[in-house]
C-alpha cells in the first residue's frame, strides 16, 4: 500500500468521525452514573432515541450532569455539561429536541438540538434561550427591560402536536413556543415583586426567526406589566 493511499485512508476516517458524532462518541466518563429518576429518562416518539442522565458528585457541592442520547449500540453527548438534570420534549416528528435545563434557583435555559447523520447535535450555535432574549430586547417594545435574577426561558407543552391545544392550526414540525420571565432589583416600595411574566414568542424551526403571534399580543401587555404589591 503506498503512502499515498494510507494518507488518503487516514483523511477520510477523520472525516467520517467529524461528520458522524455518534460514532465518535462511546458514552460518558468514569465517575458518571446513570440516575435512576423516572422522570429524567425520555424516549423519543418514534421509539428510536432514548435519552440518560448520568450524574458525577465530587463532593463539596461539585454535581456535573451529562445527558446521553442513545440510539442502537451509538451514544451521543448533548452538550453542554450543566450542574443540574433537565426536562426535554421532543417533535412530533422526532428530528427535534429541545432541552430545558435548569441553571440556578428560579432560573432556565433551553438548547436546541437536530438530528444529522443519525445522531443528535446542537441546532445553534448559541443557546436557544439566549437567541428568544436577543429577540425580546431587539423589539421596541421591550428592548428597555431589565431583568437581574430569576431569569428563565421555558419552553410551552405541545412541541409533539404543534400546539392544536391552544386552537391553533400550524405544520406539524415548525414552531416551538417559547415564554420569557424574569425579576427585577428596582422596583416601588409598595411593590414586592416586579418584573416579566409568562411573555411568549413563537420561534420558526424552518427558518430560524422568532415572531410573536396575534393571539399572545394581550398576555403580552400583561406580562411587561406584571407585580405583587405588598
Amino acid at each position: 500500500m503506498s503512502a499515498l493511499f494510507r494518507t488518503a485512508s487516514w483523511l477520510a476516517l477523520a472525516a467520517l468521525l467529524v461528520a458522524s458524532p455518534a460514532l465518535a462518541a462511546s458514552g460518558p466518563p468514569p465517575g458518571f452514573v446513570l440516575t435512576d429518576d423516572a422522570d429524567l429518562a425520555f424516549t423519543s416518539p418514534d421509539g428510536a432515541t432514548r435519552l440518560e442522565q448520568y450524574m458525577k458528585d465530587s463532593g463539596d457541592f461539585d454535581v456535573k450532569w451529562q445527558v446521553w442520547a442513545r440510539r442502537g449500540d451509538q451514544m451521543t453527548e448533548l452538550k453542554p455539561e450543566q450542574g443540574y438534570g433537565a426536562g426535554f420534549r421532543f417533535t412530533g416528528d422526532s428530528q427535534w429536541l429541545v432541552r430545558m435545563q435548569k441553571t440556578g434557583s428560579g432560573e432556565q435555559d433551553l438548547f436546541l438540538y437536530h438530528v444529522e447523520n443519525g445522531a443528535f447535535v446542537n441546532a445553534t450555535k448559541t443557546s436557544l434561550s439566549d437567541l428568544a432574549w436577543d429577540y425580546f430586547h431587539s423589539r421596541p417594545d421591550t428592548k428597555r427591560m431589565k431583568l437581574d435574577y430569576h431569569i428563565s426561558a421555558n419552553l410551552m407543552k405541545g412541541t409533539e402536536d404543534a400546539y392544536r391545544w391552544l386552537g391553533v392550526d400550524w405544520p406539524n414540525n415548525r414552531y416551538l413556543l417559547i415564554s420569557l420571565s424574569g425579576e427585577m432589583d428596582k422596583h416601588p416600595k409598595n411593590v414586592a415583586v416586579k418584573g416579566l411574566a409568562d411573555w411568549k414568542c413563537r420561534y420558526d424551526l424552518k427558518t430560524g426567526k422568532f415572531d410573536v403571534p396575534a393571539m399572545f399580543a394581550k398576555g403580552n401587555a400583561k406580562a411587561l406589566n406584571w407585580e405583587i404589591r405588598r
